[in-house]
C-alpha cells in the first residue's frame, strides 16, 4: 500500500493543490471493501475570500472542519440527495478547500457498480455526487484525515503525464468565471461543463 499524500503538500493555496490532485488517487476503504478512483477532475475554493465558497459568510457547524488544519474531509449533503467531498488546503483558520468533481475507478470496480448498478463504467465517478456514491462517502467521513494511513479515505499520490485544462467552475452563482476549475484533458470521466441557472421561485401565473 502506498503511503498518503503529505499534511504539507495540503498546506498550500487551494488553487495550487487543485491541479496537482490530478492523477492522484483517492482510496475509500470499507467493510464492504476497498474502492479507488484515479482524480480527473477538482475544483479550488478560496474560504472567506471566495464568495462561491461555503465559508465565504464564516464559520457554521456545517463547514467547520474548513476552519481546521489541511488534509482533512469536508463532506457535505447537497440538494436533499448527494454527498460531495472536499480536501481541506492551508492553515487553521482559511477554510480553503478542493472539490472533488470527477474520477476514474481503478480499484474496486464491481463493488462500486453495486453501490451504482444503473450506471455506465464511464459514468461510475462522473461528476461529485456519483463519485460520492460510488465510495460510499458520507456524513460518517466527515473531518476524516486522507493524510493517515488508517484512515478510512485517504488521498495517495499517482502520475499523470496527460495535459491539465482549467476554466471556469460549474454550478456555482457566485464567482462563476474564476477559472479554478481543473481536469484531464480528453479523458472521459471528466463530468459536462454545466453552467448555473438560478431556480426562480413559481408566480401565481405559473401555478395555474
Amino acid at each position: 500500500m502506498s503511503a498518503p499524500l503529505p499534511r504539507a503538500f495540503f498546506d498550500r493555496l487551494p488553487e495550487e493543490v487543485a491541479p496537482d490532485l490530478l492523477g492522484c488517487v483517492l482510496e475509500r476503504s470499507s467493510p464492504e471493501g476497498t474502492v479507488a478512483v484515479r482524480l480527473t477532475e477538482v475544483e479550488a475554493y478560496a474560504g472567506p475570500l471566495d464568495p462561491a465558497s461555503h465559508a465565504f459568510r464564516g464559520r457554521t457547524d456545517r463547514n467547520a472542519v474548513m476552519f481546521g488544519p489541511p488534509g482533512h474531509a469536508y463532506v457535505y449533503f447537497t440538494y436533499g440527495m448527494h454527498y460531495c467531498v472536499n480536501l481541506v488546503c492551508l492553515g487553521e483558520g482559511t477554510a480553503a478547500a478542493v472539490l472533488i468533481r470527477a474520477g476514474e475507478i481503478i480499484e474496486g470496480r464491481e463493488l462500486a457498480m453495486v453501490r451504482r448498478p444503473r450506471s455506465s463504467v464511464r459514468d461510475l465517478a462522473r461528476g461529485p455526487a456519483r463519485l460520492c456514491e460510488a465510495l460510499a462517502i458520507d456524513r460518517a467521513l466527515y473531518g476524516a484525515d486522507v493524510c493517515d494511513p488508517e484512515s478510512p479515505l485517504r488521498v495517495l499520490p499517482g502520475t499523470s503525464s496527460a495535459e491539465v485544462r482549467t476554466g471556469p467552475r460549474t454550478g456555482v452563482t457566485s464567482a462563476k468565471d474564476v477559472p479554478w476549475r481543473f481536469w484531464i484533458d480528453g479523458d472521459p470521466s471528466v463530468s459536462a461543463y454545466r453552467l448555473h441557472t438560478a431556480r426562480r421561485r413559481p408566480t401565481p401565473e405559473t401555478r395555474r
